[in-house]
């Protein structure tokens, strides 16, 4: 893998979005345990676009208007709820004090996995990013381009672990005052609610 692959995919895994806010807001709510949950969730959310980058069904969600728009905003819909949720104070992420339980653990999962997975974004981003680093003479480009798939998961999971811990570090000044916790939470609900309405407006 060239150096160029690394810096580009930490340049753009490291920017916030969807899932590093989810696993931040999952390491206030939640603690250590939780933050590693979300950014395992978030991970495995890529894996859709990633089969879809590889097999090539990336290009239809690039060439279908109607697909991508269901997609869209299906994903606009759900952002707007985890910022409802978020904004009244309850549910899986809300600031209760309490660690995240094995049932809490498994709704974190699934809402991580549904906040990447409904975001059409990231199969063009594969589809349009991934061949770039595909080399003529290292093989067959199928095997380049799992391998690319794989490499760039891990430095998700890694990079939005390093968020969740350091959300959980500051955890406990959070949950020490109740004008913090309220602030955080809008402030979460907000960026949530930003997210979706800059999906809403996204193009091919």
């Amino acid at each position: 893998m060239t150096p160029e692959f690394y810096f580009t995919s930490l340049v753009i895994i490291a920017t916030p979005g969807t899932g590093a806010i989810y696993t931040v807001a999952a390491g206030l709510s939640g603690g250590m345990r939780a933050s590693f949950v979300a950014a395992f969730g978030c991970t495995m959310g890529i894996i859709p676009h990633m089969i879809a980058a590889i097999s090539g069904l990336a290009a239809l969600l690039y060439t279908s208007v109607m697909v991508f728009q269901l997609i869209k905003y299906l994903g606009v819909i759900y952002l707007l709820y985890m910022a409802w949720v978020l904004f009244h104070g309850h549910g899986r992420l809300s600031l209760s004090g309490q660690e995240t339980d094995q049932k809490n653990k498994g709704q974190v999962i699934r809402s991580a996995i549904l906040i990447n997975v409904l975001n059409p974004k990231l199969s063009i981003f594969f589809f349009a990013f991934l061949p770039q680093f595909i080399s003529a003479g290292n093989g067959p480009a199928f095997g380049q381009m799992l391998e690319l798939s794989l490499i760039f998961m891990l430095l998700t999971f890694m990079v939005f672990s390093a968020y969740g811990v350091f959300a959980a570090s500051v955890r406990q000044y959070v949950l020490s005052s109740v004008a913090v916790q309220s602030r955080m939470q809008r402030g979460f609900a907000i960026a949530f609610a930003g997210l979706a309405v800059q999906l809403a407006f996204t193009r091919q």
